[in-house]
């Protein structure tokens, strides 16, 4: 089978995304970058290339455009004005909802039948406005979500309690923003309830550091890339794998007809459900409001 994945907008998200595909196993046979700066495209594809020698996978890697799209698995648009120091991911909206038409127009117009992965910020709006747009079934849209916020919390768990962040069983749900939240109520270190290890000031402590961490990266060096980069192959690997794993991406809530962070199982055809979370009634409340200004935001869009 031809696993072709084809990133559109090679940025530092784009790139990042890219070079972490290269340097983990995986089944992605050709990588296609788009960018409507074609020139700084040619030299990330030739420097990529040069590192086929060290990789664990062979990828065929190269410039590509519009029509590269009709055969591939997966679309990653990591494209769209970035986040600057004092922006909320919601101030992008207008500027990206543009440029989520034009390109997703010129995808479509190719004929291709795959799975879109979305990576752009706002996340959940970016996600529902390439649903709409594509006219695809909503299994075929996955956005990144809060898959970059639960790995977060994860590690900072884990630093805590000096702790594999991988026996970490812990999710951020939610809008990938500012209203996203931590059910504590489920969360869990191996199979003991997180209460028995941290008190609710520290919980309160870690949820907050979460929220921030990319306001605090943004504020160091310009943007976060790296860890956005990793979840991106994971989920690739969760498709092209055919895993049925559970990561928490932003799916289709038809209850609410929003794009929304929460546990979903990923496998070949992209999102085969999203997990039932059994929530207290004060996190029902946060979830319902972060389900609210997913809401506002795509009804202020024209």
């Amino acid at each position: 089978m031809n696993n072709k994945v084809v990133i559109i907008g090679c940025g530092n998200v784009g790139m990042s995304y890219a070079y972490a595909l290269l340097n983990q196993r995986t089944s992605v046979n050709d990588l296609v970058l788009i960018d409507i700066n074609k020139k700084k495209v040619e030299g990330e594809v030739m420097d990529l290339n040069h590192c086929l020698a060290f990789a664990p996978s062979k990828i065929n890697i190269k410039v590509g455009d519009y029509t590269d799209c009709s055969d591939a698995k997966i679309i990653c648009i990591a494209a769209g004005a970035n986040q600057n120091p004092g922006e909320t991911r919601m101030d992008l909206i207008t500027k990206n909802a543009k440029v989520f038409k034009n390109i997703i127009n010129s995808v479509m117009e190719t004929g291709f039948n795959g799975i879109f992965l979305i990576a752009t910020n706002p996340l959940d709006v970016m996600t529902y406005l390439t649903w709409k747009y594509s006219k695809l079934d909503t299994s075929q849209i996955i956005g990144s979500g809060t898959s970059l916020d639960t790995a977060r919390l994860r590690y900072m768990i884990g630093e805590r309690l000096n702790i594999n962040p991988k026996n970490v069983h812990a999710y951020v749900i939610g809008e990938h923003g500012d209203s996203e939240f931590v059910p504590w109520s489920i969360a869990s270190i191996g199979l003991q309830s997180i209460y028995d290890f941290l008190n609710e000031e520290e919980l309160n402590k870690i949820c907050t550091d979460v929220k921030n961490a990319a306001y605090e990266i943004i504020d160091r060096k310009g943007a976060t890339y790296y860890g956005i980069g990793m979840c991106l192959v994971r989920i690739t690997n969760a498709i092209l794998s055919d895993e049925n794993s559970i990561i928490t991406v932003s799916s289709y809530d038809s209850n609410n007809n929003v794009f929304v962070g929460g546990p979903t199982i990923i496998n070949k055809n992209g999102i085969r459900e999203r997990v039932f979370v059994n929530l207290t009634q004060k996190e029902e409340r946060q979830l319902q409001k972060s389900i609210d200004i997913i809401k506002e935001a795509i009804r202020n869009i024209d």
